[in-house]
Order: C-alpha cells, then structure tokens, then sequence
C-alpha cells in the first residue's frame, strides 16, 4: 500500500506471528533487479523463520532484467519466488512494449527457465489475471506449467468479478495438466475473501491475503476475515486463530495506518500511488474512476522517491526547478527526518523550501 513500510523488527514479529498461526509462506519483499531497498526484510524474516517459509516477488520484464533480479535473490539466499507478470493486452503493453501473447509466453517461459535452472521453487502470475479474456489465459497459464513453474497465481490486480465469476476464471486453469493455483484477489469491490472462496471451491489450493487487508488499490483479502471464514464456513481447524488480533494490531501500527484503516473505495489509501506508472496510466488498475465516488487520485510515499513521481506532484504547480536535484535533495532529507509521509500537497512545499534553500 502506497507509503506503508515496515522495518525489520515489524518484519520479524509478523512473519513469527504468521507462521505461528499456521501460514505456509510468508511474502515479504520485491526485487527488480540486482538489488533491492526491501534487503533487510527479506534477511529480517529469514533470521525469524527460515527462507523456506518465505517468497519473495520478482518482477519480470526482460530476460536480462530477470537475470539480475535472481542474482539478488541469490545472494539473499531466496528459495520461493513469485513472478510478477502482466498478461492482460493493456498490462503487457505497458510493462513489456508489446500486447502479444508470442511475446508473453516467450518472457515468461524464459523466466521460470532461468529461476528452475537454479533451483527456485517459482510461483508464476497472471497479473491483471482476471481481466485477461480465457481464450488468451489458458494458454499462457498451460505454457507456464510446461516451462517448469510449480504454482500459478491469478492476480485480481482490478476488481472487477463477482464469486460466481471467479469460480468460472478458475475452473479450467485447474484442470490444466501438473496445475497448482493460487488466488489474490484486491478488495475494491469489499468481494476480496468472497472471492478467495469461490476460487477455492473452483479448485484452487492457495489464498493470498494480507494481514488487516492492507495492499494496493482498497487492499487485499484480510487474514482475520479469510481464517475466520474458513473456520465458521467450512470447519477448517487447521489454524490457530489466538494470533490474530496481535497481528492486525502490529501490523496497523507499524504500517502508520492505525486502528481506523479501512478497506473499499472511499479511503484515503485507495487511490493513492508511490508508483510512477500507476500515477500515469490509472485506467491500468483502477476498478472505477476515483472521481466516480468523489475521491481524488494521491501521491503516498516515504523513501521510494523517483523524479517520475516528484515530477507528477509538481505538474501543473507553477513550481520550475531542476527535478533531478530537488529529488536527491528531497531523499536525503527524508532519511535525515525518518522518512515522514510524503504526498503532493508534502513534496510541492519541499520545493518551495529547496528554491529557498
């Protein structure tokens, strides 16, 4: 979620509590390349828990891109990886040039090839999964298992199906030969756990969610509501629910978001970005237009400054400057006043102050 970040120490208690609780992976960190702000993390729930409880994302864009990402991942001893790859036509334009599902398929074939030649158990996904007409799915979905991938996630990056449309999306997917999926819905539409569900009851073998439901774009699945659901709906017993409450409350308050967070489209937090190309092409993840609900579209960061995303808080401000130095300027006096909230209203008062200066 734009402008949480958690340290170490919160990353530590919530993986022990996670895996306490009966979780089977823990997903902590993202790398891109051939290193990663989220080092520490990762190393964080390690010490605590043991690589092999934990995955860690990788986003996928190029072969070469992929290489570096794995030498990252090497040297922090990762075991389980998850592949972030965008399969929907306006996903794969933006992030890989190119709508073409050739070109997908070759991308993520090389990919899962590259990570099983050295030995990562890979997760592989459909980002904007659900979104991606079935006729354009399957097959990348069938490619990927026949590249070597173990598990396939459908990302619900944009909410937009109902529990009876997500029974549908997964049904055939589990009926792919050596199939092991996984669901991660986003919770726009408050349907995120109903959908975790369904898509179980479709076949699928794994749930993503998050603790207290924070994640991009009104947030993702809640643990307490999805085990708690699990518990009363189904009977399953295989969790030990005593955890739940410490863990919403940790991860709350280490998150900055405090005990009034709430999920859905009316929040702050629900179209705010600390991605540039999210600012840029929302069409790409919004379920619905911020202005729809009267809501406004914001910058929330803290340390993941860029020039893309100080530019965009600067369009249309009158302020001229050198973006390039205001940026580097703005970073280093985060890091000295421990990283405050940063939005649009935050870094064009930081440019009057830097013209000052």
């Amino acid at each position: 979620m734009a402008g949480v970040e958690f340290g170490p120490a919160d990353a530590r208690h919530i993986a022990d509590l996670l895996v306490r609780t009966g979780i089977e992976l823990v997903e902590v960190g993202m790398i891109s390349g051939p290193a990663t702000k989220d080092a520490p993390l990762i190393e964080a729930v390690h010490e605590q828990v043991g690589p092999e409880r934990s995955m860690t994302l990788l986003i996928v864009r190029d072969r070469q891109q992929v290489a570096g990402a794995l030498d990252a991942a090497e040297r922090l001893g990762i075991r389980h990886v998850m592949y972030s790859i965008p399969t929907s036509e306006q996903h794969a334009a933006l992030k890989l040039g190119s709508p073409s599902a050739k070109l997908l398929h070759t991308v993520a074939r090389s990919a899962i090839a590259q990570a099983k030649e050295r030995g990562f158990h890979v997760t592989f996904s459909g980002e904007d999964g659900a979104r991606t007409p079935r006729e354009r799915l399957e097959p990348y979905v069938a490619a990927g298992f026949e590249a070597g991938a173990d598990r396939f996630r459908l990302a619900e990056t944009v909410a937009t199906l109902s529990p009876w449309q997500m029974y549908d999306t997964i049904a055939p997917l589990t009926a792919i030969d050596g199939a092991e999926i996984e669901i991660h819905s986003h919770n726009m539409l408050g349907m995120a756990v109903a959908n975790s569900l369904a898509a179980v009851r479709a076949g699928a073998q794994w749930i993503s969610a998050t603790v207290g439901g924070i994640g991009e774009r009104g947030g993702n699945a809640p643990l307490a509501e999805l085990l708690t659901s699990l518990r009363v709906i189904h009977g399953d017993t295989r969790f030990d629910l005593r955890h739940l409450t410490e863990l919403s409350d940790r991860a709350l308050r280490g998150s900055g978001l405090g005990e009034a967070f709430q999920s859905g489209p009316t929040t702050a937090h629900s179209f705010a970005y600390e991605l540039a190309g999210q600012l840029e092409h929302p069409e790409a993840y919004e379920t619905l237009p911020a202005e729809l609900v009267g809501n406004r579209r914001e910058l929330r960061v803290r340390t993941r400054l860029t020039t893309a995303l100080v530019g965009w808080a600067l369009a249309d401000s009158g302020i001229e400057l050198d973006v390039a130095a205001f940026t580097a300027w703005l970073t280093d006096r985060q890091e000295k006043n421990g990283a405050p909230l940063l939005d649009r209203d935050a870094v064009r008062k930081a440019a009057v102050d830097f013209q000052s200066a």
